[in-house]
């Protein structure tokens, strides 16, 4: 018996229902991520991937793994709007390269200084305004996708920009040290980033959420969650293929 029969045969259900049933996952997982995408960004073609992806989820789950069915069809979901997003590819390569640029000012600051590298560091190193590095990291905010639930109790998709050499993000969750690795760059983040990323990712807030939380506005969060992922991209730079 396969893992799908195991699973439709254990909760007494049949296959279309275990689909219809998830399909509301699909909804929530689309809108939340939208809020780190460009508005042009169509959601149809989103739900579409993300509808692909929980079917495909539903036909491969193996409940002999350990995992719920809830936690593997996150997994295929999210990973399927990844790769619709990356397939599209709706950033400018102006957007990459700026990215790059921040995050290799980062890790030399944090490299000469041992510490966390400050906005106001940042920009100097940049020669750019504090205002105007804030805006290189709202243009950045909108085209890159995460998830970084997989460092906690789920394994969830890594960003693409920190797969390193593997071709696809989860294979870039299966090795240990990568894990690790992460693990712990996320964990050194300044308190507010981590919040920020602990929120957005484990607690599944939007912006507008945890500016209510942190007493900010929508902007200053996608500004924080910007920097944490900068940060970690300039810390793990050992693990990045470059564009």
């Amino acid at each position: 018996m396969n893992g799908l029969a195991m699973y439709v045969e254990n909760q007494g259900v049949s296959h279309d229902q275990m689909i219809i049933e998830h399909a509301p996952l699909v909804k929530r997982i689309v809108y939340h991520m939208m809020t780190r995408l460009p508005p042009s960004v169509p959601v149809d073609d989103l739900i579409q991937a993300g509808m692909i992806g929980l079917i495909e989820a539903a036909r491969n789950y193996d409940p002999t793994q350990g995992a719920s069915f809830d936690t593997y069809a996150g997994i295929r979901i999210r990973g399927a709007i990844v790769d619709e997003i990356r397939k599209n590819d709706w950033a400018p390569r102006s957007v990459y390269k700026k990215s790059r640029t921040i995050s290799e000012a980062v890790r030399k600051i944090e490299n000469d200084k041992g510490r966390d590298a400050r906005d106001y560091e940042i920009a100097n190193e940049l020669d750019i305004s504090i205002d105007e590095y804030h805006r290189l990291l709202q243009d950045a905010s909108g085209y890159r996708v995460t998830s970084f639930n997989e460092v906690s109790s789920q394994d969830e998709a890594i960003i693409d920009t920190l797969v390193g050499t593997h071709e696809t993000p989860f294979e870039g969750v299966q090795h240990d040290s990568f894990r690790k690795t992460l693990a712990e760059c996320i964990s050194d983040l300044p308190e507010r980033e981590r919040l920020v990323m602990a929120l957005y990712y484990d607690e599944e807030l939007n912006l507008r959420e945890i500016g209510e939380v942190l007493g900010v506005t929508e902007s200053r969060v996608s500004q924080i969650h910007s920097q944490a992922i900068v940060r970690l991209r300039a810390r793990m730079s050992d693990w990045i293929t470059e564009n």
